[in-house]
C-alpha cells in the first residue's frame, strides 16, 4: 500500500462572477493531497498538456498541466473534514485561479493530450487563469480622537500582495496602508488598514493594491464578465 504525503496550506478563494468590492472572498486552512501525487499515477506522457476535472454533480473544468503542479486535493477545511457545500469528500484547488473553477465533489480526474473548453469556457467566460488583482474596502470607522479608519483585504493569487495604497483625495496623492503580516502559502490574501485625519467636508477614499511583481491594479473598471472584475474600489466618506 503506497503512502500518499498529506499537507496543511492556507488558501484564498475569490469569486470570479461578483463584484470587485463584493465579499465573495475567504480564507482558509485546507488539508489535503498534492494533486500531482495523484495525476503522475496515471503515468502521463510528455505530449499530455492538460487535466480535466470531473466532479460528480457534471461539472467539469480543464486545467494545464503545469497549473496542476501545485495543486491540492483537499479533504479538509479550518482543521474538520471538508463540508459538504464545499465539496466533500474532495476538492481540487489550484492556486492563482478563480474560485468557482475549482471543482468540487471530484469525482474524476482526465489526462488530456490537447486542450478542450471545461464548463466555463462553453459559457463564453475566460475560464481558467490568474486572478485579477484586487483591493476591497470593507470597513469604515470614525475612531474616538477624530480619525477615520478604513480597512480591507488585499488579492493577488499567487502574484502576492507587495502592498495596498489609499487616496482620501479621489486618487489625486496616496499614502501607504499598514498591512497584515502575511500568512503562510502562495496563494493567500492580506488584510489592510489605514487611518487618517479627515477633512470638514465629503471626500472619495479610494484604494488599490500593488502585487509581488511591482504591478498596480488596473484603475479601469470593467463587469465580471469575462474575465472577472477590475478596477480601483472607492467610498465616499462624509464627516
Amino acid at each position: 500500500l503506497e503512502v500518499v504525503a498529506t499537507e496543511d496550506r492556507a488558501e484564498t478563494l475569490r469569486a470570479g462572477g461578483a463584484d470587485r468590492n463584493g465579499h465573495k472572498m475567504d480564507t482558509a486552512l485546507w488539508s489535503g493531497v498534492p494533486s500531482m501525487d495523484i495525476v503522475e499515477r496515471a503515468d502521463p506522457q510528455s505530449g499530455c498538456e492538460c487535466v480535466m476535472l470531473r466532479a460528480a454533480d457534471d461539472y467539469f473544468e480543464e486545467f494545464p498541466m503545469a497549473a496542476m503542479e501545485d495543486g491540492l486535493l483537499a479533504y479538509g477545511m479550518n482543521g474538520r473534514d471538508l463540508p459538504r457545500g464545499h465539496g466533500a469528500p474532495v476538492r481540487a484547488l489550484i492556486p492563482g485561479h478563480w474560485g468557482e473553477v475549482n471543482t468540487k465533489w471530484l469525482s474524476e480526474i482526465e489526462i488530456l493530450d490537447e486542450p478542450v473548453d471545461g464548463y466555463w469556457e462553453k459559457r463564453g467566460w475566460h475560464g481558467t487563469g490568474p486572478v485579477e488583482t484586487v483591493a476591497k474596502l470593507h470597513v469604515t470607522n470614525l475612531l474616538a480622537d477624530g480619525r477615520v479608519e478604513v480597512a480591507g483585504h488585499a488579492y493577488a493569487g499567487t502574484r502576492g500582495v507587495d502592498r495596498v495604497e489609499v487616496s482620501t483625495d479621489g486618487g489625486a496623492t496616496w499614502t501607504e496602508a499598514e498591512l497584515s503580516t502575511p500568512l503562510p502559502g502562495e496563494d493567500v490574501w492580506r488584510q489592510w488598514v489605514y487611518r487618517y485625519d479627515p477633512p470638514d467636508e465629503s471626500h472619495e477614499v479610494v484604494v488599490r493594491a500593488v502585487d509581488g511583481t511591482g504591478t498596480v491594479q488596473p484603475s479601469e473598471e470593467s463587469g465580471a464578465f469575462p474575465s472577472g472584475p477590475t478596477g480601483w474600489v472607492s467610498k465616499t466618506i462624509r464627516p
